[in-house]
C-alpha cells in the first residue's frame, strides 16, 4: 500500500490516468475501469487514483457530469483477489484499518463530488464494484447484469464502504439485509424493480444511454444540479422540518443565479433555455 497514486492534473480533459481510462466529451467525463481480462478488479493504486480523480472533479468546472463503466462486458469484480485480498491477510490491525479507511474514501469522494455520477452496469458488478455503482447517483443496467455485495462470502461483514448506510436507502432495509447477509447476486430485473437501477437496456446500449442521460443533466443548470446532489445527501440526517427549511435556503440561492433568469427569459419568449452554468 506504499505506492503513490498517479497525481491528478487539471484540466481533466488532458489528464491521463494510469489505472483507468478517461474521456471527456461534451462536458461528460467517462471513467472506464479497464482490466477486462480480470473483470476490472480494483487495486490499492486504482482505489487511490479514483479517489483523487473524484476529488479533483470539484475543481474542474468544464466537467458537468460523470459516467462510470467497465471494459469488456463487465463493470467490476471488486477488489483484486491476488493484489488486495492476499496482502490483507498479512497486515496488522493498523494496516487493515488504513486500508478500509482508504476504500471508504472513494465513496466519500464520489458523494462529495459536485457532479452527478451515472453508472453504466454490465455483466458482473460485485464487491467493491457494487459499492461504486451504489455510490453513484444514477444507475443503468444492461440485460444480464448481476450485482452482489460479496463481503459475507469472504468472511467479512456487509458493513463495508457505507453499504449499511446507503443500500437500505436505495432498496429498503429488508432487501438490503438479504443481499448483505447472503452475498447473493441481485439480477438486473430485481435491481430495477427494487429501485437500484433506473432502467434496463441492451448491453450495446447501456453506455450510450448512460452518456446520453449524463449529457441531458450536463445541459441543465449546473449550480442547481450541484445543489440537488448536496441536498439529497444532507437531508438523510435531517427531520422533515429541517429539510424543508434547508431546501428553502438552497432554492433561494438558486434563484440568484443567472441560469434562473435565463430560464425565465427563454420561457417568456417561448424558447428552450440554454443554461451556462452560472
Amino acid at each position: 500500500m506504499s505506492k503513490p497514486a498517479n497525481p491528478v492534473t487539471l484540466p481533466l480533459a488532458d489528464y491521463s490516468p494510469k489505472h483507468f481510462l478517461l474521456a471527456v466529451v461534451d462536458r461528460v467525463a467517462t471513467v472506464t475501469l479497464n482490466r477486462p481480462e480480470r473483470k476490472n478488479p480494483l487495486t490499492f493504486e486504482s482505489y487511490r487514483e479514483l479517489t483523487d480523480f473524484f476529488r479533483a472533479c470539484a475543481m474542474d468546472e468544464e466537467v458537468k457530469t460523470i459516467v462510470v463503466t467497465g471494459a469488456g462486458g463487465n463493470f467490476s469484480s471488486g477488489g483484486d483477489v491476488f493484489e488486495i485480498i492476499g496482502p490483507l491477510i498479512q497486515m496488522d490491525t493498523k494496516g487493515l484499518t488504513a486500508f478500509t479507511r482508504m476504500t471508504g474514501d472513494l465513496v466519500k469522494a464520489m458523494r462529495a463530488c459536485p457532479q452527478p455520477i451515472v453508472a453504466a452496469v454490465e455483466g458482473i458488478c460485485a464487491g467493491a464494484g457494487a459499492i461504486v455503482a451504489m455510490a453513484s447517483d444514477l444507475r443503468l443496467a444492461a440485460v444480464g447484469a448481476k450485482v452482489a455485495f460479496l463481503f459475507n462470502k469472504v468472511g467479512l461483514a456487509g458493513c463495508d464502504m457505507g453499504a449499511c448506510a446507503i443500500l437500505p436507502r436505495i432498496i429498503g432495509q429488508s432487501r438490503a439485509s438479504e443481499l448483505l447477509y447472503t452475498g447473493r447476486f441481485m439480477t438486473a430485473e430485481e435491481g430495477e424493480r427494487w429501485g437500484f437501477f433506473s432502467r434496463i437496456v441492451t448491453p450495446d446500449a447501456v453506455l450510450p444511454q448512460a452518456q446520453l442521460m449524463a449529457k441531458q443533466i450536463s445541459d441543465g443548470p449546473t449550480f442547481a444540479n450541484t445543489m440537488t446532489k448536496r441536498m439529497l445527501a444532507m437531508e438523510w440526517a435531517m427531520s422533515v422540518e429541517e429539510a424543508i427549511e434547508a431546501e428553502a435556503v438552497a432554492q433561494a440561492l438558486c434563484m440568484t443565479t443567472e441560469d434562473f433568469a435565463r430560464a425565465f427569459e427563454a420561457f417568456s419568449n417561448k424558447r428552450t433555455p440554454v443554461f451556462q452554468g452560472n
